[in-house]
């Protein structure tokens, strides 16, 4: 896991106090990272777009730095206004640079436009200088961020579409939410005079990476399937979705899965069937394809008559029993966002859409937590965000192809899995959406052509 934050200027700070570091050398080291980065594709010109403030000194630092390397055009739409960006101009000039009047064609391009300040629309100039640098055929590198990501992370309304994005010290949280997707490129992280270790401090969200993912590999040889639990799950009125979620289950290790309904139902004969909960059940996985199959009677007696750990899903956020299920301690969430808006008004937090839930994915999944700080919640979305109390994690690397009716019943098959093993919740949320994310980049058919299938058997190749 990495160390996620909104901004770094108390590190800066941190920084210029406790290590005697000047803003001068904290910028020279950014400038490198992004001269390095140009170097690395060899080009014969580069073309360096500079804003006014210190994400352009950085900029201009950098042009000053390959001077005499190759070809180095400067623009400066919006002139040097910044103290730092003015004397980084100074010395761009007594080294011979001049900067440019108009944007050519280049090789590589670099953004160090308006980097994390940006907290407003753009406007229409910026608008279409930033559209003419998407337009160039270029390898195309951002400053911090791409100019246009506001610091949720979302476009405004467009942004510079980078090969790769060197941002400063430490990683921010909206290079990675779902909007900036399409922008941010490769991402790489500039040391800024000293290590990670010495820049950061404790963040309270984070970024999982790969080697996070621990399948529930078993270490013991005199076990039987007693000891891998036994995940019950609920089918309604579409069955389908509750066989893909037991099917997930059974392949992510649980020892038994029974799929409960009160009607006789066919399933995979790998699978158990069962009227009512079995008695040695040690997790349950319900809402999925549920609609209107139960009575309010048998429906609470598969939500509250039992203490077992629960992953709830899909049909179950647009009920009012949502809010008695919110009371308990041991439930995973796994909500898309039109679900988490319905979730969200049942609970009494807020009346929103799924648009504005998009723009600001991880602050309201944060209101949610601190309402109910015992839940844990798996937010689904290209980047999905899973949080419970005051920490979150964020889970980068899923694939487009998981964009397929029944793969979120795979994940909640896996998150239950793991709870039936007796996962702790939070850990079954974050290594059920590992796996999710990492089995999705396995499957060896082309992107749209992903079955829920194909990902259930990928899970065996973890």
């Amino acid at each position: 896991m990495k160390n996620l934050y909104k901004d770094v200027s108390h590190l800066d700070k941190k920084c210029y106090d406790r290590y005697a570091l000047s803003e001068d050398i904290l910028m020279e080291h950014a400038a490198t990272a992004l001269a390095d980065a140009v170097r690395a594709k060899n080009p014969k010109k580069v073309l360096i777009v500079a804003g006014p403030g210190n994400n352009g000194g950085d900029g201009i630092a950098c042009a000053r730095q390959l001077l005499g390397e190759c070809e180095v055009e400067l623009f400066l739409p919006y002139g040097a206004k910044s103290a730092m960006c003015r004397l980084q101009l100074d010395r761009f000039y007594a080294c011979g640079g001049e900067v440019s009047e108009n944007i050519g064609e280049a090789d590589v391009v670099v953004d160090a436009l308006f980097g994390t300040g940006l907290s407003r629309e753009l406007r229409e100039d910026a608008l279409y200088l930033i559209q003419r640098l998407n337009q160039i055929e270029a390898y195309k590198i951002a400053c911090d961020i791409p100019s246009g990501i506001d610091p949720q992370g979302n476009p405004n309304p467009i942004a510079f579409q980078a090969h790769k994005t060197v941002t400063m010290g430490a990683l921010k949280y909206a290079l990675f939410m779902d909007g900036a997707k399409g922008y941010v490129g490769e991402v790489e992280v500039a040391n800024l005079g000293v290590s990670r270790v010495l820049y950061e401090e404790p963040s309270d969200l984070q970024l999982l990476e790969p080697v996070d993912l621990q399948p529930p590999y078993r270490l013991q040889p005199n076990v039987h399937k007693g000891n891998f639990g036994h995940l019950g799950v609920v089918a309604g009125e579409k069955e389908g979705a509750a066989i893909l979620a037991a099917l997930a289950a059974l392949r992510y290790g649980a020892g038994l899965v029974s799929v409960v309904s009160h009607e006789k139902i066919f399933v995979p004969y790998e699978l158990m069937h069962s009227s009512s909960l079995p008695p040695k059940t040690t997790a349950l996985a319900v809402g999925m394809g549920l609609g209107l199959e139960y009575s309010d009677d048998e429906l609470d007696e598969f939500l509250f008559g039992h203490r077992l750990p629960m992953v709830v899903d899909a049909d179950l956020f647009y009920s009012p029993k949502i809010k008695k299920i919110l009371q308990r301690s041991n439930i995973v969430l796994t909500p898309h966002p039109r679900e988490f808006s319905s979730l969200l008004s049942l609970a009494g937090i807020a009346e929103v859409g799924v648009e504005e839930i998009q723009k600001d994915r991880l602050g309201y999944a944060k209101r949610f937590c601190q309402a109910f700080p015992q839940a844990v919640l798996v937010l689904k979305g290209a980047t999905p965000i899973i949080a419970q109390g005051s920490i979150a994690f964020l889970n980068p690397h899923g694939s487009n192809a998981l964009a397929k009716g029944g793969s979120g019943d795979v994940l909640t098959g896996l998150v239950g899995a793991l709870l039936a093993q007796g996962y702790e919740p939070l850990q079954a949320a974050i290594q059920g959406s590992l796996a999710h994310a990492i089995a999705s980049h396995k499957v060896d058919v082309a992107n749209y052509a992903l079955r829920p299938t194909d990902l259930i058997e990928a899970v065996g190749r973890l």
